[in-house]
């Protein structure tokens, strides 16, 4: 929980930050302060097309009266602001000790939680399939990471988790990682057993990090897996707008109540105001607040109609006899202890189609936009909370044509190849940009991962080879494939460690 002061904890009913607002915007101010637009859509009749004035009314800065403080002179920092009190309401949720609202993103989350586990000790073990921003903290913090491959599912295109087995060897393996870090759940909704590898976690005395940016609606329903933080993870990251309904880069970063609780909040706190603007969007905050209420208050009903729709939507795909659900491959994926139900995976292949041709034909000709598309299947992602037109999709799917000539085989991934110098040396390194044919041998300064499966490919500080090289080039060329960090999207051209 917040320990801003000692307060009753409002009810989950409540939206303090988020009324706050609300309430300020419907005073009669003359605003001669930022945002430049001063909160009326003459000032920025463009921006206000898009948004409307009652959106510029709210875009407050930090530290404004009547949010944040009293007013300019009767601040009692003893007094709980409706931030604090919003951020406690979160906090108990969620079932953590603490939460921080990110207007960054959950890759904002991960910069402030890969700094957390930099405190801890240079080094760590870390899923080798997680996100790109985890990657970058890794280089940033000077972090010797000990990279576990997780399981991988090259039919459909898809990565997922760790077993519990695979971090102890790896913690065993590495004695000195001050934590573990995972994704969970996985883009394609795979849950790892989170509570047995905080277990393990905490029996090597390490705390558990969890990206569980997937997640964010975990825990509100009865039909839903349990978010990390109830399971033992000791630092979570939440992208709240993925599944929770908030506004696009709003997300929150959650200290568990676990054995590592006392001894982290002041640690993530000291990174978090260090990581955050001093200009963080009131609008993205407020979001979250409402964000929140929904799920709690609304949760029941709400999340129970969409886990309605997704059966409806699995039952569409069996009754029509051609595209064929893949949940249950994922489900049987090691590590995998429970799926995301509003993650469906739709295997297009059966069905005579690739997963690349049904995405790009579902948009043009029945204006359906799915959440990704493989060179085999085709994913949705349901909004935990959001209503869900069934018949519409069903009818476009079964509307696609065959298209023969799009199907492909899976490409098997390609070996890592190990780290010739640090992720941070490389990263900072004074780097040339070569033609691909002249690459092999050559020390990566980016990290390239290929999509699908989105695994890390080459890291910096990691050579090229022919096989890397070939697979990423192969997949940038393919119509639903591309290639995340590269310089060059057709990877003609790459960025190199620059010879001394």
């Amino acid at each position: 929980m917040f320990h801003a002061a000692p307060t009753q904890l409002p009810t989950q009913t409540e939206v303090p930050y988020a009324d706050a607002l609300r309430a300020l915007a419907a005073g009669d101010w003359q605003h001669i302060h930022v945002p430049a637009h001063h909160g009326h859509a003459e000032n920025a009749p463009g921006i206000a097309s898009f948004i409307g004035e009652q959106a510029l009314r709210m875009d407050k800065p930090m530290l404004f009266s009547g949010i944040d403080q009293d007013s300019w002179r009767m601040i009692n920092p003893a007094k709980p602001t409706p931030l604090a009190r919003s951020l406690e309401l979160a906090a108990d949720a969620w079932g953590a000790r603490r939460a921080w609202f990110l207007t960054n993103g959950a890759s904002q989350g991960n910069h402030i939680a890969t700094m957390v586990a930099r405190a801890l000790g240079r080094e760590l073990v870390v899923q080798r399939g997680v996100h790109s921003s985890v990657i970058d903290g890794i280089a940033h913090g000077g972090i010797d990471a000990h990279f576990v491959q997780g399981a991988v599912d090259s039919a459909l295109g898809s990565s997922h988790g760790l077993t519990a087995e695979q971090v102890d060897a790896a913690l065993t393996a590495h004695p000195a990682s001050g934590a573990v870090y995972l994704t969970s759940p996985s883009y394609f909704g795979a849950v790892s057993d989170i509570a047995a590898i905080a277990e393990v976690a905490h029996a090597h005395g390490v705390p558990l990090i969890v990206d569980e940016a997937w997640g964010a609606h975990f825990g509100f329903h009865p039909g839903l897996p349990t978010n990390a933080a109830r399971l033992g993870a000791d630092l979570v990251v939440s992208s709240t707008h993925k599944g929770g309904g908030s506004l696009t880069q709003s997300a929150m970063l959650f200290l568990g109540e676990g054995p590592f609780g006392q001894r982290l909040e002041g640690l993530v706190d000291r990174v978090h105001r260090s990581y955050q603007s001093t200009s963080s969007s009131a609008l993205l905050m407020a979001s979250l607040d409402e964000a929140r209420r929904r799920l709690v208050v609304d949760g029941e009903r709400s999340i129970g109609e969409t886990l309605a729709a997704a059966d409806a939507i699995r039952r569409g795909i069996r009754e029509g006899g051609r595209f064929r659900d893949a949940s249950d491959d994922i489900r049987r994926s090691a590590g995998t202890v429970d799926l995301d139900p509003f993650k469906i995976v739709i295997d297009t292949r059966a069905g005579g189609i690739s997963g690349g041709e049904a995405h790009h034909r579902l948009i043009r000709d029945h204006g359906v936009v799915v959440e990704l598309s493989t060179h085999s299947a085709i994913l949705l992602l349901l909004g935990a909370t959001s209503r869900v037109d069934v018949g519409r999709f069903l009818a476009a799917l079964h509307a696609l044509p065959v298209v023969a000539e799009s199907l492909s085989d899976p490409r098997p991934l390609p070996a890592v190849a190990p780290l010739a110098m640090s992720v941070q040396d490389a990263f900072l390194s004074e780097t040339e940009v070569i033609p691909w044919e002249e690459a092999v041998g050559r020390i990566s300064a980016d990290a390239l991962a290929a999509y699908p499966p989105g695994i890390p490919n080459v890291l910096p500080g990691e050579p090229f080879t022919r096989e890397v090289l070939d697979f990423l080039r192969a997949t940038a060329a393919d119509a639903s494939g591309y290639v995340r960090g590269s310089v060059d999207p057709r990877l003609d051209r790459v960025r190199v460690v620059a010879r001394a």
